[in-house]
């Protein structure tokens, strides 16, 4: 393996840590705020950062670029949390997180279709649905509880998809700028196209809460960790490794929360988890893996 695969290999692993913990601190911060009012926090203040990291503007490339940009922020950003917000609203939890959870499935079978670099392999497949079944183990964690919800699951499969969609878009972007003006650019359309949703819930604006450092910590974790930071670097995780393998360690993200759950919040942790953790490492390197390896 080159040095440059393993380096994106690490930050991918950093970034599904960073991830896992925000279903932690939204949690807290849902005891204060609602869903759209801490995702309008979250990105208003990212946005601000990253102009800080990055005070620069430019005129756009081109219209496909911009055009790219805008449903980068659709897709990665409004769409996908409003989406996963309002389907834990109608429907079950473990319903919410499987379906999420199908995204690097989705992204391998789009891939296929609009990436001539990432076609769909026999070992992706197999890895795929190992990591997939893993992943369901982990979230029922030994409570199989499926009831359907059509309305919440539709919703969660619309988030689903809108993460394959946006890692499809990151591959393909073309552009010269800096991967700061490129994140910072994403938030902006995150945003803006989240200002029709704010007329069905309004935002209140009201900040006081945050004095509470037990508040105003998660909230900054969930700015400068898990907005500007993780999603600069996993735009390069998806230049460096392609969007199917980059996402495939989304399956790590069920499992590490449930590990911070148990030490955090005491939730317990099941034979079922394990099994379904050893199921996701095994999927994620078996879709690692180059096709010729398998041969030798």
């Amino acid at each position: 393996m080159k040095l440059n695969a393993t380096r994106y290999y690490i930050l991918a692993v950093l970034t599904v840590i960073i991830w896992s913990s925000t279903f932690i601190a939204t949690k807290i911060l849902l005891g204060a705020f609602t869903p759209i009012e801490i995702l309008v926090y979250r990105f208003v203040l990212a946005y601000l950062l990253m102009f800080l990291v990055y005070p620069h503007i430019h005129r756009p490339e081109s219209l496909k670029t911009e055009l790219t940009l805008l449903f980068a922020g659709i897709l990665g950003g409004s769409l996908y949390f409003v989406a996963e917000n309002y389907a834990l609203r109608y429907s079950l939890a473990s319903n919410v997180s499987l379906l999420v959870s199908t995204a690097p499935i989705l992204t391998a079978v789009l891939a296929h279709f609009f990436l001539a670099s990432e076609k769909i392999r026999r070992n992706a497949v197999i890895g795929c649905l190992v990591a997939f079944s893993g992943a369901a183990l982990v979230i029922f964690n030994g409570h199989f509880i499926l009831k359907l919800n059509p309305l919440g699951d539709l919703l969660a499969l619309v988030s689903s998809l809108s993460w394959a969609g946006y890692s499809i878009l990151i591959r393909r972007l073309e552009t010269r700028r800096s991967g700061y003006y490129i994140t910072r650019k994403i938030f902006f359309y995150t945003l803006l196209t989240i200002v029709p949703v704010l007329f069905f819930a309004p935002v209140s604006f009201n900040l006081t809460p945050l004095l509470d450092w037990k508040l105003s910590l998660p909230l900054l974790f969930l700015t400068l960790f898990a907005s500007c930071g993780a999603y600069v670097v996993w735009n390069k995780v998806i230049w460096g490794l392609g969007a199917t393998k980059a996402n495939n360690f989304i399956y790590f993200i069920p499992l590490l929360t449930l590990s911070e759950s148990a030490i955090l919040l005491s939730e317990p942790l099941t034979g079922f988890a394990l099994a379904g953790a050893a199921l996701i490492f095994a999927g994620v390197y078996i879709t690692s893996r180059k096709q010729g390896d398998r041969d030798k």
